[in-house]
């Protein structure tokens, strides 16, 4: 006669770490995750870059002064932050805390330095890169927003080229080429995320 064993998923969210050079496409891909699979969230992000003329404070980012940055900072409020483009960019950790342990898995669409930090905080953590079919390509789509000026595509296209070089950091890279075939990859992933051994308990625990 055998004991009866329940087996369950973690019931902790995961946190998706998602980066690329700008004009990778990463913004439409996340959203697009984000609206297919059910409890999976954006991440918000505080900066202290202006908004653009589409974005709204509180649902595409957090827009705070550089003295309301440096005093988060200063109280140990980032799971993670860093300087790009000339503006700080960072990630709440109480909230993102919050919401892991109530099992709503998060995306963080943030920079290699960024991912950086959040390697040594989140061990656990899910690291994907994604990446333009050609580094070419970027410029034409950097073009193509009509958000930025000549010098300052050019300065992000010099950054892309050094970030690119990090790829081989994290556990999986998309390369959008097409969007619909790169939502099906991120998506792929999640589903595999959810079923790998270590996040599955056994109660009571037959492997000790």
């Amino acid at each position: 006669m055998y004991m009866d064993i329940e087996f369950k998923k973690s019931q902790k969210g995961l946190l998706y770490v998602v980066s690329a050079p700008s004009g990778a496409g990463k913004t439409s891909l996340c959203k697009e995750v984000i609206r297919r699979i059910p409890n999976l969230e954006h991440s918000i992000s505080y900066t202290t870059r202006k908004p653009r003329w589409d974005e709204v404070d509180g649902v595409d980012y957090h827009f705070v002064t550089p003295e309301v940055f440096n005093d988060m900072i200063q109280k140990g409020e980032f799971a993670e932050y860093a300087l790009v483009h000339g503006n700080l960019y960072g990630t709440g950790l109480k909230i993102t805390e919050e919401k892991l342990a109530k099992g709503i898995s998060l995306v963080l669409d943030i920079d290699v330095q960024g991912a950086d930090q959040l390697r040594v905080r989140y061990p656990e953590g899910v690291f994907i890169f994604v990446l333009p079919p050609f580094f070419s390509l970027l410029r034409k789509r950097l073009l193509e927003r009509h958000s930025d000026s000549a010098d300052e595509i050019e300065r992000r296209l010099a950054k892309a080229y050094e970030e690119i070089k990090h790829y081989k950091k994290y556990q999986y890279v998309i390369i959008n080429d097409n969007l619909e075939k790169a939502v099906e990859e991120f998506c792929a992933i999640i589903l595999a995320e959810q079923c790998r051994a270590f996040r599955i308990t056994a109660h009571p625990d037959i492997c000790s």
